[in-house]
């Protein structure tokens, strides 16, 4: 796991066991996994919409919106990136 990711994590993982008043990343857990799962779609449509239409600036700022939602989503399912990056060595085997 790369660091920025893995500093990332960590931040994700307290807002999940601490729920702070006024952070967004708590705000999301409570909201629960249907709201989760929709922002990760949202932000999925918008680095596509963005890859046709935008700069490569917009493009990598949709790309780290979606890997920071798809990273709340992993870990309110109790999964890590470890567990993607698991599935992806064992894609390569094939």
């Amino acid at each position: 796991m790369s660091e920025t990711i893995e500093t990332l994590w960590q931040v994700i993982q307290d807002r999940k066991e601490n729920l702070p008043e006024g952070s967004y990343t708590a705000e999301l857990f409570s909201r629960g996994m249907t709201e989760i799962a929709k922002k990760v779609g949202e932000e999925g449509v918008e680095v596509g919409v963005a890859a046709l239409a935008q700069s490569d600036e917009r493009v990598a700022s949709e790309a780290a919106d979606l890997v920071y939602h798809l990273l709340v989503l992993l870990a309110a399912r109790g999964l890590t990136w470890e567990d993607v990056e698991e599935e992806l060595r064992r894609r390569f085997k094939r």
